[in-house]
């Protein structure tokens, strides 16, 4: 009889398995993450050297920035498959991730592993993009007296351009943006953007136009991205370029409540900002009136927000 019930029971352990990690990867798209570690967690404990288990407890994890478990499961993921170079990615990420919520001193303790675990990674598999972008970065934020690198970065900038001259385009953006050469960045920017036209590139280039205080080109770049693109999101990034730089104030206003009228879930930037950007656009104009009742409608549509009780604070004063 005994044996009867055991084979009665392992086709129900079968079909629960993978139920379970059905569940799971429904509760991380869900981005319901607690959830996801809790029923993750049991199933690893009857199941350790699961994979797929250990894969998903992982990213859960880190999703919840639980950088030291969620490395532990990574950890674990390449001794169980040394060859995997996902796996050595995931590992590299959560320790690096890791290494910076800690402090500098012991940061520097965690590096070595970092980079050897992308390394590693780079070596197994020479069409990786994800783990070739995370050592552009890498030797470019490190100190050169711990292993930073241009150079290095700009090889591994070269291997993604033979991938995707996209991403290579992006990558070397990217380098020469962080070395504070922006007219090389917009070069390389606008290239991707040729080559490709994403939203990423078209973003890529707007940051950077506003981080080098260039509301015109930022704008004219966002109308660029939006005919291509035909997305309401853009505006409310003109209406905010707009209002924080004090340009083409008509044009902001506009924008901003073409996004307001258009608004649904998907746009992101909840309405309460688009208030906001008309308050401090109105602010610019010397218009009172008109920017306190659209501060007091961004206040009473998210009332914690500070900025905007700081903002209403300014235009009282005017």
């Amino acid at each position: 009889m005994k044996y009867i019930y055991i084979f009665l029971l392992v086709p129900f352990l079968n079909i629960a398995q993978p139920s379970t990690l059905k569940e799971a990867r429904t509760l991380l798209d869900d981005k319901k993450f607690v959830k996801a570690e809790q029923i993750l967690s049991e199933y690893v404990k009857t199941n350790q050297n699961d994979k797929e288990g250990l894969e998903l407890l992982g990213d859960a994890l880190g999703h919840q920035k639980k950088w030291d478990k969620a490395a532990t499961r990574y950890k674990k993921l390449t001794r169980l498959e040394p060859k995997n170079a996902n796996f050595h990615y995931k590992y590299g990420g959560a320790l690096g991730m890791k290494a910076l919520s800690v402090s500098k001193l012991k940061a520097l303790g965690i590096i070595g592993d970092v980079k050897g675990a992308f390394l590693k990674a780079a070596e197994l598999d020479p069409t990786h993009i994800d783990t070739r972008w995370a050592l552009v970065e890498l030797y470019m934020q490190l100190p050169g007296i711990i292993g930073g690198s241009k150079s290095k970065s700009f090889k591994y900038a070269n291997e993604l351009q033979v991938l995707s001259k996209v991403d290579g385009y992006l990558a070397k953006g990217y380098i020469y943006e962080y070395d504070d050469e922006p007219e090389q960045a917009e070069k390389y920017y606008k290239m991707a953007i040729n080559e490709g036209g994403s939203l990423t590139c078209y973003d890529k280039l707007t940051k950077l136009y506003e981080k080098e205080k260039l509301p015109e080109k930022a704008i004219s770049n966002l109308e660029a991205s939006g005919k291509k693109h035909q997305r309401n999101a853009m505006h409310y990034q003109i209406g905010k370029v707009c209002a924080e730089y004090n340009v083409q104030l008509e044009k902001g206003e506009k924008c901003l409540l073409t996004y307001i009228e258009n608004y649904s879930a998907k746009d992101g930037v909840p309405k309460a900002w688009a208030y906001y950007r008309l308050a401090q656009i109105n602010k610019n104009k010397k218009n009172k009136k008109e920017a306190l009742k659209w501060i007091d409608k961004a206040i009473t549509s998210l009332p914690k927000i500070k900025v905007f009780k700081t903002e209403k604070s300014k235009i009282q004063k005017l």
